[in-house]
Order: structure tokens, then sequence, then C-alpha cells
């Protein structure tokens, strides 16, 4: 399945990644997705396409962001919003007179599916330990990258693992976010957990053993 970018911004630009990405999902066919960190939602489009063509109406996806850049995530490393692309810079700010890293942006790119859908603004530390995890069982977690935000993450998550569900966490070789790589080695070793490292080094897949 070919990744699409839906003319916006995404972290999975780099050739190839997306689509395996896509297989890894494909493979766990997962009904209910959670996605923390959402960005532009081009993921999110992604897998709400994806987990249609499998599952038909029958899917939940759940995305979690920030959907601003303010004092409170300040030190967090996030994707440039900005475009260098003027004919996306046109369009966005002129023609869908939208912020494409906000709810509304992202709400408009999966009206497709939103009856399956479930976008929540927010930091993920408040968040996350308040959410219903009963049913989730994929997380891609590609939230905030700072140590203590991605170990809160994962305890948060533990649930979905215990149930044989994954983890799929991005940006593990990141040499800008060293917090993310010792966050989930801890929490592997911590949790007696299975964790494979793909696609270049850049995915952790954290399962059960």
């Amino acid at each position: 399945m070919k990744y699409k970018k839906y003319f916006r911004k995404t972290s999975l630009k780099q050739k190839g990644h997306g689509e395996f990405f896509l297989e890894e999902v494909r493979e766990k066919k997962p009904k209910h997705f959670l996605e923390i960190g959402v960005f532009h939602g081009v993921t999110a489009r992604n897998v709400c396409e994806l987990l249609s063509k499998i599952h038909q109406n029958d899917f939940k996806y759940i995305g979690l962001d920030l959907f601003e850049k303010n004092d409170e995530n300040k030190n967090e490393v996030i994707p440039n919003t900005n475009f260098n692309n003027p004919l996306k810079k046109i369009y966005f700010q002129f023609i869908k007179r939208q912020n494409p890293y906000s709810v509304e942006a992202v709400n408009d790119l999966l009206k497709k599916f939103k009856n399956n859908v479930q976008l929540i603004k927010g930091n993920s530390n408040k968040i996350l330990k308040n959410l219903d995890m009963t049913n989730i069982d994929y997380v891609f977690l590609d939230g905030g990258h700072e140590y203590e935000t991605v170990k809160n993450d994962l305890n948060n998550c533990i649930k979905v693992v215990e149930k044989d569900g994954t983890i799929l966490c991005d940006d593990y070789n990141l040499g800008s976010a060293l917090g993310v790589r010792k966050a989930i080695d801890e929490y592997v070793q911590n949790n007696n957990l299975n964790c494979e490292i793909i696609c270049e080094g850049r995915f952790a897949k954290i399962e059960k053993k």
C-alpha cells in the first residue's frame, strides 16, 4: 500500500519508510488504533484508509496531539510546521484558510472517516493516564521526544502490550532526541518485553515475549 502525503507535511518522508510502516500495521490488522503525535494528520489518514480496507467500517482511530506549540512543550522536538513549498503556503493560507497543525485541519483531512475518528487535543502526560485503553490493540508512539514524556507515554500504554497488542515507537535512532532510545530501552528491560529495532533503526516494535 502506498503511503500518501496529501499535500501536507509528515515525519515519514524518507523514501519507503511510510510504506514500511503501513505494512507493519497491515500485518497486525488492528481494530482500535491509537496515535500519539498526529501532527498534520498524514499518517492518520493513511492508517484510516488501510483499516477501512481491512475492516470496512468496523475500526476506531484515536489521535492525540498538542496541536500547537506553546510554553508547555517548548523543549519538545516538534516537526517544523512551516512549508518551503510556496504552493502549499498559498493553499492553506488562502484556499483552505487553515493551520494544518490544528484539530480543525486534521478533522477536515479525516472527514471521510468521521464516524471512526476521535481527535484529542492536549498533553499526553496528562491525558493518557485517563484514557480508556481497554480496546486499544496498536499504538504508534511519535509524540513528545523528551525522556520523561516517552517514559510516561510507554508506561500509560502497558495494558496494550499486556493484551498482546503492539507499541510501535518512532525515532528510536534520532540523534537529536537521545531520550527516546533511553526511555524505550529501560521500558523494555524493566517490563521484560520483546523489542525489535526495524526499518534501518528508525522504529522500535514492542510486544510481549
